[in-house]
């Protein structure tokens, strides 16, 4: 009797995206090691950075998937505004089957402009793995920054070589915060917000979660 309440626990863990069933800790990249790492509180994101204080840059790896039927993801921080207009972003796009990688600064809600950011950035690439879309960058903040304003969002599809609008629901709202660069618990500061947030994927996740560990907890009476 022991065994239909495995089985249906060992399905409902099956179902738990590969992205999303993890945890920022957990996950590995070839030739690249990070000192923090962060769950972004919103859109079952994650960030891996390192604060290189000798020449004051910032080595990220950004890890998200896409929003349902899009094809992008962004990063970006923003060195005048805690919110979206302004920030200076990394983004990953689909384009025609191939993953690339651009910048673009948002000077508005309606202008998403390719071009330079108005800080250095270097070894700038981006690449898919597990569901996921993964932006690499080494970027130039400022000296003696204690730490910065990051924007981060999953957007939907790509029309031509151009990122459509991303959801508007709250998650989307609220990516937001203030990444301390000195850190070395990886948790960043939330901006202010609804407190009910979360993305919802990642809620639904955590609900097959427990009752997979309702299931198995269940042998034990069996």
């Amino acid at each position: 009797m022991a065994s239909l309440p495995l089985l249906l626990s060992l399905s409902l863990l099956s179902l738990l995206p590969p992205a999303l069933s993890l945890t920022c800790t957990s996950q590995k990249f070839t030739n690249k090691l990070y000192a923090n790492c962060s769950d972004l509180p919103q859109l079952g994101a994650y960030l891996h950075y390192t604060y290189n204080a000798s020449n004051s840059s910032l080595s990220v790896a950004y890890v998200a998937s896409p929003a349902p039927g899009g094809a992008w993801v962004a990063w970006a921080i923003n060195p005048v505004a805690t919110g979206m207009v302004g920030s200076q972003a990394l983004m990953a796009l689909r384009i025609s089957g191939s993953v690339v990688a651009k910048t673009y600064n948002i000077s508005g809600y309606h202008s998403i402009v390719e071009s330079k950011l108005s800080f250095d950035v270097w070894d700038l690439s981006a690449d898919e793995a597990n569901g996921t879309m993964r932006i690499f960058a080494a970027v130039k903040v400022p000296e003696k920054a204690a730490s910065v304003n990051q924007v981060w969002q999953v957007g939907g599809a790509v029309n031509g070589t151009h990122p459509s609008i991303h959801p508007l629901d709250v998650a989307n709202k609220a990516s937001k915060g203030t990444l301390e660069l000195q850190s070395t618990g990886g948790s960043p500061s939330p901006a202010p917000g609804p407190s009910k947030g979360g993305a919802p994927a990642r809620r639904g996740n955590v609900g097959l979660l427990a009752s997979a560990v309702l299931l198995m907890g269940s042998l034990t009476v069996l």
